[in-house]
């Protein structure tokens, strides 16, 4: 039986609905040193790249073959520390201006599915977003998450997929929206035919995200009226 969902609108977390800077890089040192022995000297860029990209980069540049086994063990240490530290969250970072009214006025409109392409981890993203109450208007699993490719365009057609099986829908492609903070981000849209949302609340500058090719640019989420445009069009 078809549903009448009609927009599938795919968020990224960091930087566009909350801002923990500092603490991703924090956490891989204590699951580095855990996992392997090994003490984290440097580290790799973490903007909009996935989790598997990430430690990827982090086993090889301390000296680490980055085999599978290798690299779920060195998650199950990242998840252990991100629950560890679930209680003090609040306090370690905060959500962006909007970003509650933004999720709670899709969830509100019939037809609307609203799930994630994030480069993080299924549990950790929970734990990121529960922290502020975000994870209520989204459907995490269906989501697209780091785990599953070193690149953010694969993320997109898993949750594609997922939505479509779960509500019975077809969405087109012009009817994926993906919103992130990212040119990565940005990319992974166009990659697909989908809407590129950018906001311009992380690293990125509004001309650089223009310049990745995003439909929509928009400073931040707190104008909620722009936001529903860039989204519903």
């Amino acid at each position: 039986m078809t549903t009448r969902a009609h927009r599938l609108v795919l968020w990224d977390i960091d930087h566009t609905l909350v801002d923990y800077t500092g603490l991703g890089s924090l956490w891989y040192a204590d699951a580095l040193a855990t996992a392997t022995g090994v003490r984290m000297h440097t580290q790799p860029d973490y903007g909009g790249r996935t989790e598997r990209a990430i430690s990827t980069d982090i086993l090889t540049l301390h000296g680490i073959e980055a085999d599978d086994e290798v690299i779920r063990r060195l998650w199950r240490e990242l998840v252990a520390v991100a629950g560890r530290a679930e209680a003090t969250l609040p306090e370690q970072g905060r959500a962006l201006e909007g970003a509650a009214a933004a999720l709670a006025e899709f969830a509100g409109r019939d037809g609307v599915v609203q799930t994630l392409v994030t480069g993080n981890l299924p549990e950790i993203s929970r734990y990121k977003l529960a922290a502020f109450g975000l994870d209520t208007h989204l459907d995490l699993e269906i989501g697209g998450y780091g785990s599953l490719s070193a690149h953010r365009r694969d993320l997109v057609p898993h949750a594609v997929s997922a939505a479509a099986e779960k509500h019975g829908a077809v969405f087109a492609p012009e009817a994926v929206v993906i919103i992130g903070d990212t040119p990565n981000d940005v990319r992974a849209a166009l990659d697909h035919g989908a809407v590129a949302v950018a906001v311009a609340t992380g690293r990125y500058s509004a001309a650089e995200l223009a310049d990745a090719g995003a439909h929509t640019v928009l400073p931040d989420l707190a104008d909620l009226d722009a936001v529903r445009t860039a989204v519903l069009g």
